[in-house]
C-alpha cells in the first residue's frame, strides 16, 4: 500500500458557494499512478466544507439559499462575542457539513455517479484562497 499526499488550492467567493474541484482531484490521482484505492478529501479551517453534488446553475444557486435558510446570518450568534466578527453562520454551517470526504477510485478512476462531482463549499463571509489536502492511498 502506498501514500500520497497532494495539495488543490481555490480561490472562493463567500456565503455558501460551491467549488467544483472533481477535475483537480481527478488530475492529482493520476498524478500518483495508483490504480486502487482512496482518496480522503480535507479542509483545513473552520469555515470551509467539502460535499458531493449535481454541480449545475441551479443547484450553484439552491445549496447557498438552503444553507441561508437553515442557518441564517440574522440571528444572534455568540461566536461574535469571542471574536468581534461576522462569520458565526458560517462556523455553523461548517461544523454541520464537515470538512472532508473519502471517495474510492479504481482503475485510476474516481468512482462517482454521472452526475456527481467533488465541491468546496466556502462558508466564510469573504472570498479566500484555500488550500485542500488530498491523501491518496492505495496501489
Amino acid at each position: 500500500m502506498s501514500v500520497e499526499t497532494k495539495y488543490v488550492e481555490i480561490k472562493t467567493q463567500p456565503w455558501g458557494r460551491m467549488t467544483d474541484i472533481t477535475d483537480e482531484v481527478a488530475e492529482k490521482l493520476r498524478q500518483t499512478g495508483l490504480k486502487c484505492g482512496t482518496v480522503t478529501i480535507f479542509i483545513p479551517g473552520a469555515t470551509g466544507a467539502l460535499s458531493t453534488v449535481e454541480f449545475e446553475p441551479g443547484l450553484e444557486k439552491d445549496v447557498p439559499k438552503a444553507l441561508e435558510r437553515l442557518i441564517p446570518r440574522d440571528l444572534r450568534y455568540y461566536h461574535h462575542d469571542t471574536w468581534h466578527d461576522d462569520n458565526g453562520p458560517g462556523h455553523v454551517k461548517a461544523t454541520i457539513l464537515g470538512p472532508d470526504l473519502t471517495v474510492p477510485f479504481l482503475g485510476g478512476k474516481l468512482v462517482l455517479g454521472t452526475w456527481q462531482q467533488i465541491v468546496f463549499i466556502e462558508c466564510d463571509t469573504t472570498e479566500r484562497e484555500r488550500k485542500i489536502v488530498l491523501q491518496f492511498m492505495g496501489q
